[in-house]
């Protein structure tokens, strides 16, 4: 593609933009940057788009917006069955959210498609719900989820309630490309509105959505009980899980919850933080000094779109701990499981999903009782798809999915991680355990003594821009070339390549029936392992590792150790 071919071609097309035009023409003499922003299209995959905001066609801006939504426009009119199905639309507390989701909703109406746009703010799971209630085709949320506020981003679901897989995102790409930005019209609001092609929601979502999560709590009757006992703080980091999520709370039980005052409004700018993702530790303190300052047992956090949720818990002398999303997600199941089947409402047909990044210690505790673990691609699309299948086939029935990134889920009508649902089930784990006197960190503590001191370590290597893109192939093609052998001496028993699909032992070849994706998972002794996978939604490339011995120390040592052996490999090969 011609950089500056198509520079000049927006200086031109966009002319009647001033605000446009005049941040283009601002760039002349950085030749670096305007390569960085034309040199190719934002990309649309299967998480939608994603991108720092701003002018150009490697940005996210109203005008991409528009074609990427004529695209849908066009996928959805291609099939006469679709003819009469709305498409929901909700967005979050980024700068441009309101105007892109408007924008969005105005093309759809400019193509004939019904168009039901929040009226305010909205968790993705609230759209995720919203999609399957409304028998929508499609939704699309905007949001960047948790990434830094210069970004925006774009997400399309399908009418399961899911992100869109792989296959169908690669022909609602082909109808992207097929055309031009200028072919991407808006219909004016109140035409929209008095053809009744655009319907604004809000309470009559929010409502029905509210009791499904509700009839996810496992012990109703006793968190009405116990539930006002336990003190929580919650931040919302300036996004849309304010509203949500207390009200949830509230209504099953827990009364006695405190907003964290600096980080309760929504803020684009997410002044409070450095970056509003609750995997970041920092992203906790003035949680935790509002904890420390009232006594709370429970500290946690949702991220701007409210699909991630981050916890912090003390321990019997009163210390504070932030939790892995692995460490949360392994305490949520295993209470979900050992409530259900102490109550005899366990199924004999259970499973659990979870990402194969994610912790093994989840499988440990699914063994224990009885219940199936299936393995996933990394993107909760996946969970929802064994979803789908099991509700299809009856194979399973779905009780719990997660990631390690801080996503879960325990219901079936949101086909996405859940944070207000992942929210409610946190406090309804942490007051039982209460009630025995315990923490979840004393519980966290009980599940390795039971199934062993499983620990991990996810360290990012930021590779952005036209070199970076270069740089991560050159980096996956040299491992596949040069596969490690060991890492800080523990050997290399198998090396999965989800590329190739296979997984190769001792020199044999056996088939992985995962569908492709380009990540290197190494299996090594002693149920330890590494992963390396360049990220879908950001510039970057993730390295995953997990140790687990028979003591926390010794896991702690394990892990540095392979650590810094596999930054040490990754950073010699970038």
């Amino acid at each position: 593609m011609d950089y500056r071919a198509e520079y000049q071609k927006w200086l031109t097309e966009f002319v009647g933009d001033k605000a446009t035009i005049d941040e283009l023409k601002s760039l002349e003499g950085d030749e670096r940057e305007i390569e960085d922003r034309f040199y190719t299209e934002l990309e649309f995959g299967t998480a939608g788009m994603r991108g720092v905001i701003g002018a150009g066609l490697n940005r996210m801006n109203a005008y991409n917006v528009r074609r990427a939504t004529l695209g849908l426009a066009d996928y959805i009119n291609q099939n006469p069955e679709h003819a009469g199905r709305c498409v929901v639309i909700a967005y979050d507390s980024r700068r441009f959210s309101p105007e892109f989701a408007e924008q969005a909703a105005l093309v759809l109406c400019a193509q004939g498609i019904k168009t039901c746009l929040f009226e305010s703010l909205r968790p993705v799971p609230v759209l995720s719900f919203a999609v399957r209630y409304l028998g929508a085709i499609s939704g699309i949320v905007i949001t960047a989820s948790h990434n830094p506020p210069q970004y925006n981003g774009y997400k399309v679901y399908w009418e399961d309630g899911g992100q869109m897989p792989p296959e169908r995102a690669g022909e609602v790409l082909k109808c992207i490309r097929a055309r031009d930005f200028k072919e991407a019209v808006a219909m004016n609001r109140e035409e929209a509105l008095e053809k009744g092609l655009l319907r604004i929601v809000g309470k009559e979502i929010d409502d029905p959505y509210t009791e499904m999560v509700k009839a996810l709590c496992v012990q109703p009757e006793l968190m009405k009980r116990i539930g006002p006992d336990l003190k929580i703080v919650y931040t919302p980091l300036h996004g849309s899980g304010n509203v949500p999520v207390r009200r949830v709370l509230k209504e099953v039980g827990f009364t006695d919850v405190h907003v964290v005052p600096e980080q309760e409004m929504p803020d684009p700018n997410f002044s409070t933080v450095k970056v509003p993702n609750p995997e970041d530790p920092a992203a906790f303190t003035l949680a935790l000094k509002l904890a420390d300052e009232i006594g709370a047992d429970l500290v946690f956090g949702t991220d701007p779109d409210c699909d991630r949720v981050g916890i912090a818990v003390r321990d019997g002398e009163g210390n504070t701990h932030i939790l892995t999303g692995n460490q949360t997600g392994c305490l949520l199941l295993d209470y979900l499981l050992s409530r259900r089947k102490e109550m005899g409402t366990l199924p004999a047909n259970g499973a659990a999903v979870k990402s194969i990044v994610s912790t093994e210690m989840a499988r440990a505790i699914c063994a224990h009782y009885g219940v199936a673990m299936i393995d996933v691609l990394t993107g909760f699309k996946f969970i929802a798809e064994q979803i789908q299948h099991f509700e299809e086939t009856g194979e399973h029935t779905f009780l719990f999915g997660f990631e390690e990134s801080y996503g879960y889920l325990s219901g079936t009508q949101v086909r996405d991680k859940d944070g207000v649902n992942a929210s409610m089930l946190i406090a309804e784990t942490a007051a039982w355990y209460k009630t025995k006197g315990m923490t979840m960190y004393d519980a966290l503590q009980s599940l390795f003594k039971k199934y062993g001191y499983f620990g991990e370590k996810v360290t990012s290597f930021a590779l952005a821009g036209k070199d970076g893109l270069a740089k991560m192939k050159e980096l996956m093609s040299s491992l596949r070339q040069n596969p490690p052998k060991d890492f800080a001496g523990f050997k290399v028993t198998a090396v999965r390549d989800y590329q190739s699909s296979e997984r190769v032992s001792n020199g044999e070849k056996t088939a992985l029936t995962l569908p492709k994706s380009n990540v290197l998972y190494y299996e090594m002794e002693g149920g330890r392992w590494i992963c390396v996978r360049p990220s879908g939604t950001e510039p970057k490339v993730k390295l995953y590792v997990n140790s687990v011995s028979d003591s926390a120390a010794q896991t702690a040592s394990d892990l540095t150790a392979m650590s810094d052996a596999a930054v040490a490999l990754l950073n010699s090969l970038i």
